[in-house]
Formats: C-alpha cells, sequence, structure tokens
C-alpha cells in the first residue's frame, strides 16, 4: 500500500470519525453508560471470535518476535473477562462534572469553568489488544470520538474487538458506531499519517517505544497536531538500610510479574551498607524469575529500559547507593520519571526519599506496577505521562480528555452586563 492511499486512509477514518462527533458530545449519560455495559456483555458472547482472531495474529509471528512482546499480545479467556470487568468499573464510575467551577465577577456576570470534548482523538499504540478496548472506553465515556492505530502484529484481534464489541455495543446504544474507527493497515507510515492532519485529529495519544514516540511527537508538533506521548518507562526499587528482607523479596515479585511493560522493576538501587545481603536475595528471586542482574560497571546507561529491549527484556540494572537523597537523585535525573519506591522500615528515610523524587509516581514498600489508571485510579488508562509541564500527568484517564471553556454571563440568568 503506497504512502499517499495510507494517508487518505487514516484521513477517511478521520472524517468518518469526525461525522460521529455530535452523536457522542450531545448524549445523555445514561447512553454511554449503556454502550460501556454492551462493550462488556459482547466481550463475553464474542470471546471465541475474539480469541480465534488473535490466534490468527499469533500464528503469523516471525519465530523471533520476543516472549515479552508476545505476552503483551496473547489473550485468553481471563484477560478478556478482566477487560469486561474494567469497563464495568468505568461505566459505574461518575461522570466528570461538566461545570468544574462557577464564580462571582462582582459586576453582575459570573464565569463557569466547563469541560468540554476534544472531539476526534487518535491514539497510536503498541500491539496489545487490551489497549484498543481502554482507550475506545475512555473515549466513549468523555463523549470523544477516535481513530486508532495499533501494531501491525494486533490488528486482527483489534479489528475483531471494533468490529464485534464497540461499533455493536454503540449501536445498541443509539449512538453512531463510527464514532470509533480503526486504521486497517500494519504499515508504519499510518502512524505518521495519524500526527499529520490538525484539522481532523488535532490530538493524538502516543505509547509504544522512546525513540519511535518521541520521533511521532516530534513531527506532530512540526504538523501543529497536540500529543499526550507516553515514550518511556521502568519502575525503580531503593532497598533502603532499613529494609525488611521478607519484604524486599515480594516486592521484587511483584514487580516483575510482567516483563514487557512500562512500570515493571528495572533498576535496583541498594545502599551501600546493605549491598552484599542484598544483592544475595536479590540474585535468589531473579534466578527463580528467570532474570539476568546487570551489575556494576554498567556498560549501558543505569536507566536503560529493559523492557524495550526485544530479546533482553529479562534482566534488571542493579547499583549502590549511600542515601535515600542519592537514590532520589538517580531516579531524578537518569530515569524516565515514570515511578519510584522505597522498601524501609523507617518512616523518616521514607519521607526523605519521597519528598525528594519528583517522577510521576512515588511508593513506600509498595510495588511501581500499581502505577496503573485501574489501580490507582479506578478507570482504565489511556496511556501515562510523564511530561514535566502542566496538563495530565501520570495516568491519564476519561477525567483528562477535555477542554476547559470559560462561559462568562449575567449573574441573574437575563440582564445586561457592566462592563469595567
Amino acid at each position: 500500500m503506497s504512502e499517499q492511499t495510507i494517508t487518505e486512509l487514516v484521513q477517511a477514518a478521520g472524517r468518518a470519525a469526525q461525522s460521529a462527533a455530535p452523536s457522542l458530545a450531545a448524549a445523555a449519560d445514561a447512553s454511554l453508560t449503556d454502550a460501556l455495559g454492551a462493550m462488556s456483555a459482547r466481550l463475553a458472547a464474542e470471546v471465541e471470535l475474539l480469541l480465534a482472531a488473535n490466534r490468527a495474529d499469533l500464528a503469523a509471528l516471525e519465530a523471533s518476535f520476543p516472549d515479552a512482546m508476545r505476552d503483551r499480545l496473547r489473550l485468553d479467556a481471563g484477560r478478556i473477562a478482566a477487560m469486561a470487568a474494567q469497563i464495568d468499573a468505568l461505566a459505574a464510575a461518575p461522570f466528570a462534572p461538566v461545570i468544574v467551577m462557577r464564580r462571582d465577577l462582582g459586576n453582575g456576570a459570573v464565569v463557569e469553568e466547563r469541560r468540554r470534548p476534544v472531539g476526534v482523538i487518535g491514539a497510536n499504540y503498541e500491539a496489545r489488544p487490551n489497549v484498543t478496548i481502554d482507550v475506545a472506553s475512555q473515549l466513549i465515556k468523555s463523549r470523544n470520538v477516535g481513530v486508532l492505530r495499533t501494531g501491525g502484529a494486533a490488528l486482527r484481534s483489534a479489528a475483531a474487538l471494533v468490529d464485534l464489541v464497540i461499533a455493536p455495543a454503540l449501536e445498541q446504544a443509539g449512538l453512531d458506531p463510527r464514532a470509533i474507527q480503526l486504521v486497517r493497515s500494519p504499515d508504519r507510515a499510518a502512524a505518521t499519517a495519524l500526527v499529520s492532519a490538525p484539522g481532523l485529529i488535532p490530538l493524538v495519544i502516543i505509547r509504544g517505544s522512546g525513540p519511535t514516540t518521541r520521533e511521532l511527537a516530534t513531527r506532530a508538533a512540526t504538523n501543529g497536531v497536540r500529543t499526550l506521548a507516553h515514550a518511556d518507562g521502568g519502575g525503580v526499587l531503593y532497598a533502603d538500610t532499613a529494609a525488611e528482607v521478607g519484604l524486599f523479596r515480594e516486592l521484587l515479585r511483584a514487580s516483575l510479574d510482567r516483563l514487557g511493560v512500562c512500570n515493571r522493576l528495572n533498576l535496583l538501587l541498594i545502599h551501600g551498607d546493605r549491598w552484599d545481603e542484598l544483592v544475595a536475595v536479590a540474585a535468589e528471586e531473579f534466578a527463580a524469575l528467570g532474570i539476568a542482574p546487570v551489575l556494576p560497571p554498567h556498560t549501558q546507561a543505569r536507566g536503560h529500559e529493559w523492557a524495550l529491549d526485544e530479546g533482553n527484556e529479562a534482566h534488571v540494572t542493579v547499583d549502590r547507593v549511600h542515601s535515600p537523597a542519592h537514590a532520589a537523585a538517580i531516579a531524578n535525573e537518569e530515569t524516565s520519571g515514570l515511578a519510584a519506591g522505597i522498601v524501609t522500615a523507617d518512616p523518616e528515610h521514607a519521607r526523605q526519599f519521597l519528598d525528594a523524587y519528583v517522577g510521576t509516581g512515588a511508593f513506600w514498600n509498595t510495588p511501581t506496577r500499581l502505577l496503573d489508571g485501574f489501580k490507582l485510579l479506578g478507570a482504565p488508562e489511556t496511556g501515562i505521562n510523564v511530561d514535566h509541564v502542566p496538563g495530565p500527568r501520570g495516568p491519564v484517564t476519561f477525567r483528562d480528555l477535555y477542554l476547559r471553556q470559560y462561559v462568562v454571563m449575567p449573574a441573574d440568568g437575563a440582564g445586561a452586563l457592566s462592563v469595567p
């Protein structure tokens, strides 16, 4: 498929979604809730066809496709049930209020800050079928429409989810089924086209590998398209002088239950006073999990993200530090700023670490795997934003997918305003 054809394909999807935007923007809360409920029900009803599409995706993979990426792509009945449960929780969550603030201006007028849908939102994400459901459900809940583009390895699964679950559920709820569009091309040129149409798709959520995401964000900025980018991850755990060995073991296991996700343990920092003891403990746990520790001296950067290093995901970098502040400084300066935690029984040491760390999620005696929209906020996320600028930071949910609007009106709803 030529680049021109792919561009036309993306733009056609944008126009289709745009035509459905009024249906979502004007929808009653009950209709949106009905659509989400129908999505959950259809996931259960269509499980066999969904699994068949996913098996076709898996069968088409090359033998060299990394195991961690293969795991992210794989669906089973349990994962589909978990997707349905997340949609049910989202459907039950209160809608974000339309009016955020109301203030008397003192001149016979009042100002209201209101939330308004963005309209068409694009999403480019890795080959993970659950993300198709996560993003689509967030868009529906926030009254936005979307154009989705996933990694080519998951295209059959994504198409089945759109055709068998999302579009029929919207139609069943009396909403326009064109609201969620899928770019049905595995070509990476589709991602470039998605961030090149500001008149159709003014905002794009970008997830995936760091270099690719940063490249797309740069191209989007050049084209006047705004982005919510999830480029880099990697959790940090600091084992303090007062770390309890049993809890340390538990956190290592909980932090490495999946290797292909952004909030897994990536960098383990151990206080020098406990170095020999805790390195040995970590080695035992890593051996049981099939993880290879990367000890100093290091040939790669301390913040190197193993989850994105295809074929080398089963690694954790380990290094020595001399204080909670030192550990926090390394996490601040040499990692993505996604998440960092401390394991300690000393509240003062915990305070020092948590006060010094400026990243998106900070954890005390809990794993960084908890940095997740559903686990923290009760809603699936579209991604985790680590930008150091005002705006949605951390797990981005439906509550963040709005524009601010200020409406000024007479306080009595009718009279003329005085102008200062």
